[in-house]
């Protein structure tokens, strides 16, 4: 009997975090990873801004330090910003949650640059819980000159 094309197997599978190469034959459920690059993307809202010499991506990340987020470029073209926002361990004794709102774990987003995009010229600033991700962008190409053909006359 092939378990795979009942849904909740591969649910109860994942929830288990049984190995991905386990029974991949029979399932056509996204990865892990994905979903969970999925929900991290998802959960980081962000604004792209275009200014007559660049591109500003902002993202608010409250609470995380700069060191903690990382920026990088992909395939020379997609901005990636991601990092992970870990809960303060607070071991006293008698003090628990009464609710827990604010998002922690993975986070991460990812942009399509554009084509002209300088990706020597990317600079990141976080100030007071706001990335500020700034790429300038190239030159507009010159013009070409038409060229001139000299007719002769024969």
């Amino acid at each position: 009997m092939d378990l795979g094309r009942f849904p909740i197997i591969s649910i109860l599978e994942d929830m288990l975090e049984v190995p991905e190469d386990h029974n991949e034959k029979t399932r056509n459920n996204p990865s892990r990873v994905y979903m969970r690059d999925a929900k991290a993307m998802a959960a980081t809202p962000a604004d792209v801004i275009e200014h007559p010499n660049a591109y500003a991506f902002v993202v608010d990340m409250p609470g995380i330090k700069g060191d903690e987020i990382k920026v990088q470029v992909e395939n020379d073209n997609v901005l990636v910003v991601s990092g992970e926002r870990q809960r303060e361990n607070k071991e006293n004794e008698g003090v628990k949650y009464v609710r827990m709102e604010r998002r922690m774990g993975r986070f991460m987003r990812k942009f399509q640059l554009p084509e002209n995009a300088d990706l020597d010229k990317i600079s990141a600033v976080c100030h007071d819980g706001v990335l500020k991700v700034t790429v300038q962008k190239l030159p507009p190409p010159e013009p070409k000159k038409p060229k001139t053909i000299q007719v002769q006359v024969a």
